[in-house]
């Protein structure tokens, strides 16, 4: 396996790309902020010209956007901080929050539709100037469309979770807007008005399980939820660079903080080695991920001493504390190294009487989920 060296050049091209991406987090939700500030102006003068409850709800929901592209903006600002002595592990948390109280304010805003609606559907009036407010809605609807596209792919290009909220906020709104205008539509149509507060309340629907969503994804981010797409990757890269000398992998876990990504997991090496040999391969590993998963932020990785049963997985042929024959090379899949073991997940009557006083071994696992069966 090639050692991964990092330069000072491939330092700074990382600080650079960071940069870049910070500056353009910032620059789009700012876009953000001062469209949906624009479009909302131009929804509650359609309201006004016609009065009618399925566009007041469209208004009502663009008020949210603007409120909580505030708050995106403010969250992304402070996520892209560096860590300090108060906040070691960075401020990018931050970012999850904002998505969760996105979700929240799209729910308050559901329940301001079904107040003005519901009493629409009983006693519906007739909607003056409906025409000039239909063409205001489809026009704002275009721009949110694409503003809403642009977020989600720039949410997705740098790695945050607040713009892409913000995003799908936007589209959902946009989809408001759509069902406003087959309602209307319908109105205009059929001089049905009481269609104007029914199309109302399917909006409000809509947005209210949209909310709700974004509330569980953002919860389960604040939570260190399991990521498994994050964790394959960790492990696909471990095992496609794997020397020799390391023996095994175990107990990976990985979390999300805004850009950064943190890890830690365990490492087993000959217990030959000395301290400096084995810092040396745990470093090596913490570049190699490094270089290859952008946005790492730290990589804690215990390194631990084989015991006489792995000799049975070690690849290392010309070992002189060799007891055992080669049996088998383990699967670094997922499933494997996110396993503590067999004999760490129950607590035991004691430690394992072995050379590192160490209770879990895969040889311990049967073959099947050796493996990775």
């Amino acid at each position: 396996m090639r050692t991964m060296q990092p330069s000072a050049e491939m330092r700074a091209d990382k600080e650079s790309t960071v940069e870049k991406e910070t500056k353009q987090r910032l620059a789009v939700m700012a876009l953000s902020v001062f469209i949906s500030t624009l479009l909302t102006s131009l929804k509650f003068y359609s309201f006004w010209l016609t009065g009618s409850s399925a566009i007041l709800s469209d208004a009502l929901e663009s008020i949210m956007n603007v409120v909580a592209s505030g708050f995106a903006l403010w969250s992304v600002f402070l996520a892209s901080r560096p860590p300090d002595m108060d906040h070691p592990y960075g401020h990018g948390k931050i970012e999850f929050f904002s998505a969760g109280f996105e979700g929240a304010l799209i729910a308050v805003a559901a329940g301001g539709i079904f107040w003005e609606a519901l009493p629409k559907i009983v006693e519906p009036r007739a909607l003056p100037r409906l025409d000039f407010g239909l063409l205001i809605l489809l026009g704002t609807a275009g721009v949110n469309l694409w503003l809403g596209r642009t977020l989600v792919r720039a949410g997705k290009r740098t790695r945050s979770v607040a713009i892409t909220a913000d995003g799908k906020h936007i589209l959902a709104d946009v989809y408001t807007s759509a069902g406003v205008l087959v309602g209307l539509l319908l109105v205009r149509q059929t001089g049905w008005y009481f269609l104007d507060g029914l199309v109302a309340c399917v909006v409000a629907a809509n947005i209210l399980f949209i909310g709700a969503k974004l509330v569980f994804e953002s919860s389960s981010r604040l939570m260190d939820a399991y990521d498994p797409e994050l964790l394959d990757r960790i492990s696909s890269i471990i095992a496609q660079n794997r020397k020799p000398i390391w023996i095994d992998v175990h107990r990976l876990r990985a979390w999300r903080a805004g850009q950064l990504i943190h890890m830690d997991f365990h490492l087993i090496l000959p217990r030959r080695m000395s301290l400096e040999e084995a810092h040396r391969e745990v470093m090596e590993i913490e570049q190699l991920l490094k270089s290859q998963i952008p946005g790492v932020g730290e990589a804690l990785i215990h390194a631990e001493p084989c015991i006489s049963p792995e000799c049975r997985i070690c690849l290392e042929a010309q070992c002189e504390m060799r007891s055992q024959p080669f049996y088998e090379q383990p699967n670094w899949c997922r499933k494997l190294v996110t396993s503590p073991g067999p004999e760490e997940d129950q607590p035991g009557p004691g430690p394992a009487r072995n050379e590192s006083e160490r209770q879990f071994t895969r040889v311990n696992v049967k073959k099947d989920d050796r493996m990775g069966g």
